[in-house]
């Protein structure tokens, strides 16, 4: 039986990928305007015709495919207050690299706590960190539609859940 290697990302993509010295690309797939995602073991490298933005595993909030449009959109966490920044592109071949990216993003989440606050609505308490498992904790807050950060009896809430978040990964219950 002979066995074909698939063909890499061009010389040139990987030139302005910048990636780090022995940094390898896992997967990759082309989108249909020139740009190029390559998905290493720390990062989704999107490498745009004009720009390269890296957007490290643990920064992606989500990920979804729609795969009757060939769609992929890529959602990162963002900050409090901020539009919270999406990336989409139409794929041809994304087999190997949605796999990639569903394993990454999953593996940079080391919690997730849900706090109600009134009724069904409530907030989920979320800890990220490299999916190498090295590195900073990050923590992020996920509203709710309906509720405002400003509230007090929300604030209260993230805050007890903040708490309770940082006991159950073995640090101190006081937040950051």
């Amino acid at each position: 039986m002979i066995f074909t290697r698939r063909a890499g990302a061009p010389a040139d993509v990987l030139t302005r990928a910048r990636l780090a010295r022995g940094e390898k690309v896992l997967a990759h797939a082309a989108a249909d305007d020139g740009t190029w995602l390559l998905g290493t073991r720390d990062a989704l490298v999107v490498v745009e015709p004009a720009d390269t933005i890296r957007l490290a595993w643990e920064t992606v909030e989500s990920a979804d495919w729609d795969s009757d449009t060939g769609r992929l959109r890529v959602a990162e966490v963002g900050e409090f207050g901020q539009p919270r920044p999406v990336h989409r592109f139409t794929l041809t071949d994304p087999q190997r690299l949605l796999q990639l990216v569903r394993e990454r993003v999953t593996a940079s989440v080391l919690l997730q706590r849900r706090v109600e606050v009134r009724g069904r609505r409530g907030l989920t308490v979320i800890a990220r960190r490299p999916p190498r498992g090295r590195g900073e904790i990050t923590w992020a807050y996920e509203l709710d539609p309906g509720l405002d950060p400003a509230d007090p009896e929300v604030a209260r809430a993230a805050e007890e859940g903040l708490r309770a978040a940082r006991l159950d990964v073995g640090l101190d219950g006081e937040p950051i």
